[in-house]
């Protein structure tokens, strides 16, 4: 099932952003310093020659060799549109830090600061969602979920629980925007930010937000949820 493009993408869908990162509501978050690095790996064939002696003469054949090199990310995302394919999912949104190719699928050539992906979509009418960034590169969190959907369907071939079950904690809520935390707060991508800078932004912001001020209760959460996502990612690369 391959991602859906702006122009056939649904209705439920509009508001996510296939870039940058629309990490689900409610979801925690890695510590940047406690990513790992992952085991996922495809085989690769090398093609070369080699010389022999064979009866007194020199010879030239041809050798194959395999290899397991790490994934890139469109390895990554084509292994997930096929796992999505065998589930049954529909209309797949992949929402990384990844900058996009012309086709919507995020591109392999640059490895974004937050390696997190996040991939929406609609199982059985229902809005769902999966989000990784364990993992310190983005193809490997979407392998992640690649995996992930290869062992859910297990579920349901061993004939213990059933799909919809295994699904049932992953309803799809909004995206939260608060996670771009740099957005919120008006620091450039890139830019070394320290808490004291941060919490200086906040206090700066917190004037309009407050409902005391004429803001309002949710614009108080919005505000002090980016905080949160800000010192935890700030306090985990010190």
């Amino acid at each position: 099932m391959p991602f859906v493009t702006p122009a056939d993408e649904p209705d439920e869908h509009q508001a996510i952003p296939r870039w940058p990162l629309a990490w689900p509501i409610g979801w925690a978050r890695t510590v940047p310093g406690r990513r790992v690095i992952a085991d996922f790996r495809r085989t690769k064939w090398e093609d070369s020659t080699r010389t022999i002696v064979e009866q007194g003469q020199l010879k030239t054949e041809s050798v194959r060799k395999q290899r397991t090199v790490a994934l890139s990310i469109f390895d990554a995302t084509v292994r997930l549109e096929k796992e999505l394919e065998r589930l049954g999912g529909q209309a797949p949104v992949l929402s990384t830090n990844a900058e996009l190719r012309l086709d919507g699928r995020p591109r392999s050539d640059k490895e974004p600061d937050d390696p997190g992906a996040a991939c929406y979509f609609r199982f059985k009418g229902r809005a769902t969602v999966l989000a990784c960034d364990r993992y310190r590169r983005v193809a490997d969190n979407i392998a992640a979920l690649a995996a992930h959907i290869d062992a859910l369907r297990r579920i349901q071939r061993y004939g213990v629980g059933t799909i919809e079950q295994a699904l049932a904690g992953y309803k799809a809520l909004p995206a939260d925007t608060a996670a771009d935390w740099r957005a919120v707060f008006g620091f450039s991508k890139g830019v070394t930010v320290t808490v004291e800078e941060l919490q200086q932004r906040f206090r700066q912001k917190l004037k309009a937000a407050h409902p005391d001020v004429g803001g309002t209760d949710e614009m108080m959460m919005h505000l002090n949820r980016a905080r949160e996502y800000a010192i935890g990612e700030l306090e985990g690369n010190a």
